[in-house]
């Protein structure tokens, strides 16, 4: 329970840091700020998970349990087609080498909304059909109500994916090696480096998800291709593996990238802030502005110090307002 409030915090801190910090309002930081939306909905699907499972299982009715299957799938598909999404980003920006694309906010609210919508569609494909109510037989171990052919499928679709993910971003590592060593002497090296440092981080994204997942779809193939397999006996620690994914990001973001780790210390510090010493340590900064005005014109009324005092004073608003 405490890794899933923990998933759960540090995600809706990752969606303020993008929200509050201007320098991330470009499409792969709102993309990032999706996937976080993805790690924040699977900690409740988790949550949910937790009370109703166990010895709750028994009391669930069909469509209780089928809510709490829904909520595990949806979560993972959206964090499948997230990465995708954000792969497809980076490969358009790489072979351009720019850092950020060129896509308008406009297209990047179609793309989340598509996303979002395939997601509850995958996920609410058991619902309305592909179960085995009707043939007991064909249920699976890990997932009762669902048939077997539907979690082969699941799991070689998310298995595929994962492999035409890890393919994009080893074709994108080995165009920008090539080019690097090409302009290593020129005065975009510093430019690309950026690039790709960028790339890095999402690098390690993907990498921290295919691990934590990988074992729990493989587990999920097995249930579906073998009847005698006992895969409940491993159920419960690819449960935890695959969840702990969802708290990786926000540490690697801290780790990577010093801006979204200053937001975070901002936010976090923030109630521990009172208004009197925000207050003295603005009013600080600007009269001294005023007071080095003052002094240059020696006493003399300046017709600009009027001027700079208003902007002082929007400064200080717009200081508290970020803050």
């Amino acid at each position: 329970m405490l890794v899933c409030f923990f998933v759960i915090f540090t995600n809706i801190l990752v969606m303020m840091a993008i929200f509050m910090n201007r320098r991330f309002h470009y499409p792969i930081y709102y993309l990032l700020g999706n996937l976080a939306a993805a790690d924040l909905f699977s900690g409740i699907s988790y949550l949910y998970l937790m009370f109703h499972t166990g010895p709750w299982t028994i009391k669930l009715s069909i469509y209780q349990w089928f809510v709490r299957q829904g909520l595990i799938n949806t979560s993972l598909t959206a964090l499948v087609i997230n990465l995708m999404a954000i792969a497809l980003e980076r490969h358009q920006t790489i072979f351009t080498m720019q850092l950020h694309s060129k896509m308008t906010n406009h297209r990047v609210v179609l793309v989340i909304i598509g996303i979002w919508v395939i997601t509850i569609v995958m996920g609410l494909v058991p619902t309305m059909g592909w179960h085995c109510l009707c043939n007991i037989k064909e249920c699976s171990t890990m997932a009762p109500l669902y048939s077997r052919s539907y979690l082969v499928f699941w799991a070689v679709l998310n298995l595929l994916t994962f492999t035409v993910m890890v393919a994009i971003y080893t074709r994108i590592f080995i165009v920008w090696r090539k080019n690097h060593r090409v302009s290593q002497h020129t005065s975009q090296v510093q430019h690309k480096e950026t690039v790709f440092n960028l790339m890095k981080t999402v690098v390690m994204i993907l990498g921290c998800f295919v691990v934590c997942w990988t074992p729990g779809l493989v587990l999920l193939l097995l249930d579906g291709l073998c009847e005698t397999c006992d895969v409940l006996t491993y159920e419960n620690f690819f449960l935890l593996l695959a969840e702990c994914n969802s708290f990786m990001n926000p540490i690697i973001y801290s780790y990577r990238d010093k801006d979204m780790s200053d937001t975070f210390k901002r936010i976090l510090c923030y109630p521990c802030r009172s208004s009197q010493q925000t207050g003295e340590h603005s009013g600080v900064r600007f009269n001294t502005l005023e007071q080095e005005v003052l002094s240059e014109s020696d006493g003399t009324h300046n017709p600009h110090q009027h001027q700079i005092s208003i902007l002082a004073q929007e400064l200080t608003s717009d200081r508290h307002a970020f803050m």
